[in-house]
């Protein structure tokens, strides 16, 4: 049976940033907007792209788990 060691270390290190990055951008999204009219334009502009990035986060992550999972059968 070959070592899985080394892939499992190399998906949960990937699991800790991804996890990690979804906490950022939750972090982003509870700072609300801001009081200024121009920089609320900005930020609802971001609020799509994070949105989307939150997304893709959460579908790769939900792959590494499921590596995860299946490595330790």
């Amino acid at each position: 049976m070959p070592d899985i060691e080394p892939e499992l270390t190399t998906l949960k290190t990937r699991k800790q940033e991804l996890e990690k990055r979804l906490e950022d951008i939750e972090a982003d999204y509870k700072r609300g907007l801001s009081a200024d009219s121009e920089e609320q334009s900005i930020q609802l502009e971001n609020a799509e792209v994070l949105e989307g990035i939150a997304k893709a986060t959460a579908a790769e992550l939900e792959k590494v788990n499921n590596q995860i999972n299946e490595l330790n059968k």
